[in-house]
């Protein structure tokens, strides 16, 4: 099947999710619970500054892939289940979430002995991330 891809949507999907990534962390909601969960500290945040901009590129990266996935994936959800592409976007990247993201993150929790707090913080970030890409690539489906 020839799945049609709106390569706009899928752009702006990816800066959808890094503008969400940079409000849930951001000092004003979680981040400083999420500092002090990983046992950073401001100081340590200012010395890994050096870094960011690589990793945030990267992530950036990471995000166009999973808004491309995202958009074959709610194909299934407009084309067989008869969705609007707005459904099809929240319920796909739901699914995603419930079926894929937070399995791995908890299971990297148990065996990794993460607190369940940053495991909230970060799966959180990780569920809204996605509906605002399916919401986005809806939107602009």
């Amino acid at each position: 099947m020839d799945v049609p891809v709106n390569y706009l949507a899928v752009l702006t999907a990816a800066i959808a999710s890094m503008a969400i990534g940079f409000l849930w962390y951001s000092p004003s909601l979680f981040g400083k619970p999420w500092m002090k969960l990983m046992g950073q500290t401001a100081e340590s945040m200012k010395s890994a500054q050096k870094k960011m901009g690589m990793l945030y590129g990267l992530s950036f990266i990471l995000s166009l892939l999973t808004a491309y996935v995202l958009t074959h994936v709610m194909v299934f959800g407009q084309s067989y289940l008869g969705y609007t592409p707005i459904m099809a976007g929240l319920s796909s990247a739901f699914w995603m979430w419930l079926g894929f993201v937070m399995p791995v993150q908890v299971t990297d929790a148990i065996f990794g002995g993460k607190k369940w707090a940053l495991v909230g913080i970060n799966t959180g970030y990780q569920l809204a991330s996605l509906l605002s890409m399916g919401m986005v690539i809806g939107l602009m489906g």
